[in-house]
């Protein structure tokens, strides 16, 4: 047993060695250490990849897809729309996406709130870095309050259901939760600004193609009916978009009536950045007049032929991309009604960026020009046969959500129960949320190749190599060799000291470590620590999801710290200014509030 515990040991040092020297990626350094473990006897063959079908695992992937699904449908897009005030500035932003956080993962709520936070440090006059920060560290925040907010805390009720007290509940975090989220977020709020440095952003990289100019469609019974174009105007002002026509009974009103009352079917074409449409349509719910509808051909254009029409593909199935038509491109001189996109190719034709011009008079009939960007949407090998048919050069995908109410609606219902009948304890949550998934699946609100596009299969490989790693921890006595080494050498058996110590340790890895490896390291180590105290193993457990999600000190300790590293334009010691008195903080509060709601 000693020479076996000495053995996961000093493989358990190798691999914190190479998580941080940080040459090989996570996923490979915890599949290194599982065969390590497997090959030196410390993990039986038979239970090598049983990580991979862990609870926690799988919770973990389901969350990633179902944050996909509230992104991709525009449900985050309403929400935000509905949450944030016309006027709001950097507080109510970190409020924002510590809420979102609770309830989704808080890597997709920074990436959602991103484009909106370098909005609102422009409009409030601030270098974008001063807004990009608190917001991160709130994110972070946000994420420790539910069960689902951030894979540490699912590892940890993982850990507890191992050692045979049932697994923590959806809101079992809440408490501790959210005392340390709010304190955090009022000296984000109070301090965030003055200490965060001053930073030019780094250069955007890819290409800038500047506004687009794209039709917009009243639907039926939508808040636009009945406005005025002012009205509706000073709606997208907000979203950072402008109306520079109107269509009505297919006449072109360049220079429309500011009082000209809206009715249904008018079609309002409008210049806006390409990361503002989602919250331009969602705004006052217009439509894209492309999206999803078939093309109504040019009278003067003859019909199809029935076996070129082209199914209609699934919403869930498209991408959105940029293309640019080359200099020798068949598509310049011809407009996407005369060549029958939509008809031939299953393509809609969303947007066109033209520099310096606003001569563009319906989209589908405007003549292509050389040096045009073009928003396109359909299936992906469509969109590659008729990039190569007209030789043009795709840009990078656009990660733009066409707002689609009915599958937002979908997703907002169905997330929703999944975390209910988790929280009411009627189902488990790997259990609740992979229904929710299939819920989305089923319904199209994603389609199969989202699904697995969405999961961070490194995170997953990690989580999965490392679960059996953790478990022989615990088996081989190494838990309890290190547990009593703490006892003796640090604490001298004191149960409040040592809760202190397990806190410190799990924040000092976790910000230089994979926040959810350093919760598998740490949770058998916790249980030990509290079993050899004779105490409550839960406040030990708490410390280190705790622990493990207060990553503040470095751009590498969390993806939300990584994210914001070049908008920001951060150096690697930027962080710790800001992030030092965010640590102090959270072991200040989060002692005596462990204390108080899990009693040792």
């Amino acid at each position: 047993m000693h020479h076996d515990s000495i053995l996961i040991l000093a493989i358990l040092a190798a691999t914190m060695g190479l998580f941080l020297w940080g040459r090989w990626r996570h996923d490979v350094v915890a599949l290194t250490s599982l065969l390590a473990c497997t090959f030196a006897g410390l993990i039986d063959i038979e239970g090598a990849f049983l990580g991979f079908g862990h609870p926690a695992v799988i919770t973990v992937a389901c969350v990633l897809v179902l944050s996909r699904g509230l992104q991709t449908t525009g449900a985050v897009d309403i929400l935000t729309q509905r949450l944030l005030p016309r006027s709001a500035g950097p507080t109510a932003l970190i409020v924002l996406g510590a809420l979102l956080s609770a309830f989704m993962n808080n890597v997709g709520a920074m990436a959602l709130l991103m484009p909106i936070a370098i909005q609102v440090a422009a409009k409030h006059d601030l270098p974008p870095g001063k807004v990009l920060m608190p917001l991160a560290f709130g994110t972070i925040l946000g994420g420790m309050t539910t069960l689902i907010g951030t894979p540490p805390n699912l590892i940890v009720a993982g850990f507890r259901d191992a050692a045979g007290v049932g697994s923590f509940r959806m809101f079992d975090y809440s408490p501790v939760g959210f005392a340390v989220a709010a304190a955090g977020i009022l000296l984000l709020v109070l301090l965030g600004r003055r200490i965060v440095p001053t930073r030019a952003p780094a250069g955007v990289e890819g290409f800038d193609t500047g506004a687009y100019f794209t039709e917009v469609r009243i639907p039926e019974g939508t808040s636009a009916v009945g406005l005025t174009l002012e009205e509706v105007e000073r709606e997208l002002e907000e979203a950072d978009a402008q109306v520079v026509a109107m269509v009505r009974n297919d006449f072109r009103v360049a220079t429309p009536n500011p009082r000209r009352v809206l009715r249904p079917d008018d079609i309002l074409v409008i210049e806006a950045e390409p990361e503002s449409l989602a919250a331009a349509l969602t705004s006052v719910g217009l439509t894209l007049e492309g999206a999803h509808k078939k093309e109504r051909l040019d009278s003067a254009a003859p019909p199809a032929p029935a076996e070129e029409k082209s199914e209609e593909t699934p919403p869930s199935e498209t991408v959105i991309q940029e293309v640019v038509p080359l200099p020798a491109s068949r598509l310049i001189g011809r407009s996407a009604a005369r060549i029958r996109m939509r008809a031939r190719y299953g393509l809609n034709l969303l947007a066109i960026s033209r520099r310096g011009s606003r001569s563009i008079k319906r989209l589908r009939t405007a003549t292509i020009q050389a040096g045009d960007v073009l928003l396109m949407q359909g299936a992906p090998e469509a969109l590659s046969t008729f990039a190569a048919e007209f030789n043009l050069v795709p840009l990078a995908p656009r990660d733009i959500s066409i707002p689609d109410r009915n599958r937002a609606l979908i997703a907002m219902i169905t997330m929703g129960a999944a975390i209910g009948s988790a929280a009411l304890g009627l189902l488990p949550a790997a259990l609740a949320f992979a229904a929710a998934v299939l819920t989305f699946i089923l319904l199209r609100v994603i389609s199969p190749r989202q699904v697995y596009d969405a999961i961070d299969w490194p995170v997953i490989v990690l989580l999965g190599a490392l679960m059996p790693v953790a478990g022989a921890m615990a088996s081989t006595g190494a838990a309890d060799l290190l547990a009593q080494g703490l006892l003796r050498g640090i604490t001298h058996g004191h149960p409040v000291i040592a809760l202190a110590l397990i806190l410190i340790v799990t924040m000092t890895l976790s910000d230089f470590m994979n926040n959810a490896a350093t919760a598998a390291v740490m949770c058998p180590i916790a249980l030990s620590t509290a079993a050899q105290l004779g105490v409550n193993p839960d406040a030990f457990l708490m410390a280190v999801a705790i622990g493990a999600s207060c990553a503040f000190l470095t751009p590498i300790g969390h993806q939300n710290n990584t994210l914001i590293l070049g908008p920001g334009g951060f150096r690697f010691g930027d962080y710790w200014r800001l992030g030092l008195p965010m640590e102090i903080l959270v072991i200040g509060l989060g002692i005596p509030m462990l204390l108080l709601v899990w009693p040792l």
